[in-house]
């Protein structure tokens, strides 16, 4: 079982930046791989970034690309996603996931999920 906790939502004016932190419980963090889905009010889940246990391949939904930035501290079993130059369409609930394997961008792959955290982003 593993426990995941995001922290670092908020409210933010188009153009800022924003840094999320998921927090595991568990020691064996390094073993799975992990990723960021975010759901808007109506509608379904999408992928946002995934990056692989090691931290050495990261994957990214074409609407982030190049503003997003996935990583991770197996030291402290946390991941990150640095999001800059936000814009109103990126808010949403964000959720980060873990599973056991490699990452995938699909949420039916994935084992465990956080509670989200908002993120607003004003115009």
């Amino acid at each position: 079982q593993v426990q995941l906790v995001e922290s670092g939502g908020g409210l933010v004016q188009a153009g800022g930046s924003l840094r999320l932190s998921c927090a595991a419980s568990r020691r064996t963090f390094s073993s799975y791989a992990m990723g960021w889905f975010r759901q808007a009010p109506g509608k379904e889940r999408e992928f946002v970034a995934a990056i692989s246990w090691s931290g050495g391949s990261t994957h990214y939904a074409d609407s982030v690309k190049g503003r997003f930035t996935i990583s991770r501290d197996n030291g402290l079993n946390v991941v990150y996603l640095q999001m800059n130059s936000l814009k109103p369409e990126d808010t949403a609930v964000y959720y980060c996931a873990a599973r056991s394997g490699a990452y995938s961008d699909s949420d039916g792959a994935y084992d465990y999920w956080g509670q989200g955290t908002q993120v607003t982003v004003s115009s």
